[in-house]
Formats: C-alpha cells, structure tokens, sequence
C-alpha cells in the first residue's frame, strides 16, 4: 500500500472521528434540555412531527441540502459525504445508549450545554482539518453567500440558522437561553478551540469527490 493512499485512509479515520465527536457535542446539547441550536430544534422538531428518529431528520436534511449544493456549484467531498451521513448515525446511536439522562437543574443544564458545544467545535476541527470537503450546511452558506455578494456573510448564515430555527420552534422544538448561548457561543467557543489547536481554518484547501478519487487511483497504480 502506498504512502499517500495511506495518509488518505488516516485522514478519513481522523475525520469519522471527529464526526463521532460533532454528534456527541450534538447530543449533550439536546440532553441540556436549556433550549436547543438552529438546527437541531429544526430536526428536533421535523422528529416530532414525522415520529422518525432525530438522526433520520438529520441525514435526510443533509442529502436534501447535498443536492441543493452539487447544484449550486459547491465543491463535494469525501468528508461532506461523511459528514451527511454519520452525524445522524451517531448522534441516534448516542441517544439509544441513553448515555446521559436529560437534565432538569437549569444551572446543571448550561454546564451541560457548554460542554456540549465545546465538544462539537473540537469535533470540527478534527473533520476540518483533513480538508475533505465541507459540511453540506456550512457549504450551502457558502454557495448563498457568493450568490447574494454584497450580504455579509454573517447575515446569510444569521438568515439560514434563524428560518430553521422558527420552523423548528413552530413545531414543537424547544427553545431557551441555551438556544440564545449556542447562536453567540458557538463563535467564541469555535475561536478559542481553534487557536488552543493552532489552527487556521482559511489555510485549508478541500478535495472533492473527483479529487479523492483520482488520488487513490494514482496511488493503486504506483502500489
């Protein structure tokens, strides 16, 4: 087995794994039981409505907002595949365990809910990282906002995060001072995690499906 096709194996490892940490941040959010993120009221509510598991919400959402990107010229890679899929995996695999029992103490809650999106922004830095594509949401931003240039791209994201958390909130999700700490937190949560990993985000160049493809075929034929 070549080098390279076994760097590509332990990129794709790494970010599985902090796929497995994103949904586990996910999780606890929901566990906090202090008001939900954007789009987790929004699955949490399509879950209610539909009687399907939140994780089902969170694929189908994904591969809905996967072809909305392909179509709108976004670039697809293996980690925004992964990414779709294994999230919603884990995270109903995380709640079957019942790993953590919903929390009913408000103050015990945001400890909960802090920990949570600490947990998910070290996920994300790990699936970052590898530079195997973005998540299809973070990539539906992006495509939006080169569409409507002259909206920062602050309000684009404030734009998509605040419809689906209405939608969400309408049907039955719900929504507290943890959703108002996950909508300002997160940034400031995400910044500190990335400058204790030393990382910067904007040095990251993502491949796409036809890049990793190509990759591994190069890498059978010098093998």
């Amino acid at each position: 087995m070549s080098t390279n096709l076994i760097i590509f194996i332990k990129k794709t490892i790494v970010t599985i794994f902090g796929l497995a940490l994103f949904a586990l941040g996910s999780y606890l959010s929901i566990q906090a039981n202090v008001g939900l993120a954007p789009w987790d009221a929004f699955s949490k509510g399509l879950s209610n409505v539909l009687g399907i598991s939140f994780g089902s919400v969170v694929i189908f959402t994904g591969v809905i907002i996967l072809i909305a990107d392909y179509i709108l010229g976004e670039k697809i890679g293996v980690g925004t595949v992964l990414n779709t899929i294994l999230i919603g995996i884990f995270t109903d695999i995380y709640i079957s365990l019942e790993i953590i029992p919903i929390v009913e103490n408000i103050w015990v809650g945001i400890i909960t809910l802090l920990a949570g999106q600490t947990v998910l922004c070290i996920g994300s830095y790990f699936y970052i990282k590898n530079g195997l594509g973005c998540g299809p949401r973070d990539s539906l931003m992006v495509a939006l906002s080169k569409r409507m240039s002259r909206v920062p791209v602050g309000l684009v994201r404030g734009l998509i995060e605040g419809s689906v958390l209405i939608i969400g909130w309408l049907l039955g999700a719900k929504i507290g001072i943890g959703t108002i700490i996950s909508v300002f937190g997160i940034s400031f949560i995400l910044e500190i995690t990335f400058k204790v990993f030393k990382f910067k985000v904007k040095d990251v160049k993502h491949d796409s499906l036809i890049d990793s493809f190509q990759y591994i075929t190069e890498s059978c034929k010098k093998a």
